[in-house]
């Protein structure tokens, strides 16, 4: 990759960072202006200064600190289970053309289905606690990333089996060798979008139950509470930090394990 390719892609990456830091300002000065000019009641939109400050607070709270475990660890459990799921499925589906046909009628039947209407269903099942949300966001999580699966077998350079079966490899060694170095970058933007879906739907999960423990609980009870708008929104805070920081990371590994990839070719020297 040219020095000069490599450095227009530095450049781009950090003009996305500036201008993403100065929307984020933007929106705490109007929060802050909007509150603190009476236009909004404090007890609807506490100042954005006043939600920051809470939310620093909370990080030395050691039981809110436990809750936003106990969600991180349904989070991280239902990722793993999906991801176990959909891709050997995907990779069944992707290269056999009878079992994606034969599966086809089912998994559009099964898609639409917002995994929300089913807590009802899996509560009654499972019960309350993390179970219910571990099986939730395994269900939203599948999707993604056996789609993600899917295609990518389908972008495999056609002559590069075609070189493998001339050279007697069969077909599971046609889709090692082919098959999934190509859906590789693919699978792993599909666990991107997967993660947060999952990290959505954990806390979601949670505030709808109302019990417990976890993040989306502490959300649940700080909103029943007299005043507790700011603790609300400190929470809410800390749920789009942890979705930012799980983002980036994984946007991290996957520029570092497929960097011939399209979207990352040029992000290393």
């Amino acid at each position: 990759m040219r020095p000069a390719t490599a450095r227009r892609k530095r450049t781009g990456r950090a003009r996305d960072a500036l201008l993403g830091a100065v929307g984020v300002l933007l929106a705490f000065a109007a929060c802050e202006a909007l509150s603190r000019s009476g236009m909004v009641r404090r007890a609807f939109l506490p100042p954005a200064s006043e939600v920051l400050v809470r939310a620093v607070e909370l990080g030395g709270d050691t039981a809110f600190l436990n809750g936003v475990g106990a969600t991180l660890e349904a989070w991280a459990t239902g990722l793993a289970l999906a991801c176990a799921l959909a891709i050997p499925l995907g990779l069944l589906l992707g290269s056999v053309p009878a079992a994606g046909q034969a599966a086809r009628v089912l998994i559009e039947f099964l898609r639409p289905v917002p995994s929300v209407a089913l807590i009802p269903l899996v509560s009654l099942l499972l019960g309350a606690g993390s179970e219910t949300t571990i099986a939730l966001v395994t269900y939203a999580c599948v999707w993604p990333v056996l789609f993600n699966t899917v295609y990518g077998l389908g972008e495999t350079d056609p002559l590069a089996k075609d070189t493998l079966r001339a050279f007697g490899f069969g077909r599971l060694a046609v889709l090692l060798r082919a098959g999934l170095p190509s859906a590789a970058p693919f699978i792993a933007a599909g666990v991107r979008i997967a993660a947060a879906t999952a990290l959505i739907l954990a806390v979601a999960g949670e505030i709808l139950a109302g019990f417990g423990e976890g993040l989306g609980t502490f959300i649940a009870q700080a909103g029943m509470a007299t005043d507790g708008t700011r603790d609300v929104l400190a929470g809410v805070v800390w749920a789009g930090a942890l979705g930012l920081v799980v983002n980036l990371a994984l946007t991290a590994v996957e520029r570092r394990l497929f960097p011939w990839a399209p979207e990352h070719r040029g992000s290393r020297v």
